[in-house]
């Protein structure tokens, strides 16, 4: 499965890159430096994470997204194609994702970023597109959501969050990340399987009461 060899090998690289710093320069985005020529970062930073937490909750938040869109992208695309085109929506989500960020800081020498975050969030949101009336949960608050309800109040809470540069958090990354988990699935949908997932998003979102929008988990 290829959602368990990403998990793997930067799980295994993140836990190294905690007992060498050197390797953590190495593979770290710094936007003056991939304006110097090693683009390569616009990946590599996506294989370290801040701590065991950060890489906990990415890694766990990818294995519960990213096995069911692994899983999904090789029934309606082929085996082949299902995979490669995974692997595109990962390494595709750490590329755009961060591409904002690069354009702002490209001078700076002094700015670092790191963690896959940005894929995560194009795995997260490919997901709410094709399933956008699944129940998702917030973090420690006891209510389930529809997922397309709770895909639009990350991106406002991220937007809100970005704008106050809170908690050193690359806030920008998790939007641009979502924004082109959507664009490239529903690209991908239209082009190979001629299948509407914007329409079918729409169909799908019918909301007839306040209880049918809301699970509590009192």
């Amino acid at each position: 499965m290829i959602t368990l060899a990403i998990i793997i090998i930067t799980a295994l690289i993140s836990y190294q890159a905690f007992r060498d710093y050197s390797l953590a320069d190495r593979l770290i985005f710094q936007p003056a430096v991939v304006r110097d020529g090693e683009w390569y970062r616009m990946l590599t930073y996506g294989l370290l994470h801040g701590d065991f937490m950060h890489l906990l909750f990415n890694m766990f938040t990818f294995y519960l997204f990213g096995s069911y869109i692994e899983t999904i992208f090789k029934l309606q695309f082929g085996t082949n194609v299902g995979s490669l085109v995974f692997v595109l929506l990962y390494v595709g989500g750490l590329f755009f994702s961060i591409l904002p960020t690069y354009l702002k800081q490209k001078n700076n020498y002094y700015y670092k970023g790191l963690g896959a975050s940005g894929a995560v969030s194009a795995v997260v949101f490919a997901y709410i597109l094709i399933n956008p009336m699944n129940f998702m949960g917030i973090l420690f608050i006891p209510i389930m959501l529809p997922a397309f309800l709770f895909g639009f109040i990350f991106i406002f809470i991220s937007i809100y969050l970005d704008k106050k540069e809170v908690g050193g958090i690359n806030h920008s990354a998790h939007i641009t990340g979502g924004l082109f988990g959507v664009i490239f699935t529903g690209a991908l949908f239209l082009v190979l399987s001629n299948v509407n997932l914007l329409i079918a998003f729409i169909h799908k979102i019918q909301i007839t009461s306040l209880g049918e929008l809301f699970h509590f988990g009192f």
